[in-house]
């Protein structure tokens, strides 16, 4: 097992530590994702980020086609 994450204490939280056991396919992402000089707690962290902005981009499409149909020409203006 790596231990390669620690995140800093945030609200009030104490600094945790996450255990990856990689295999070898993801030992070669995370080869080949890293950046020159990039340590692989930095990759996981932009990787992480990355899923992150994936999740909102996600429910970015879902409510802009919940909302395909509404059409603000038609409501009254609001000043």
């Amino acid at each position: 097992m790596f231990y390669i994450c620690s995140t800093p204490a945030i609200l009030g939280r104490m600094a945790t530590t996450i255990g990856f056991r990689p295999t070898p396919d993801d030992e070669r992402i995370l080869r080949e994702a890293a950046q020159a000089g990039e340590s692989t707690s930095d990759t996981l962290r932009r990787a992480l980020r990355l899923l992150d902005h994936e999740r909102w981009l996600d429910q970015f499409r879902a409510d802009a086609e919940a909302l395909g149909d509404e059409n603000v020409n038609a409501e009254p203006e609001a000043w």
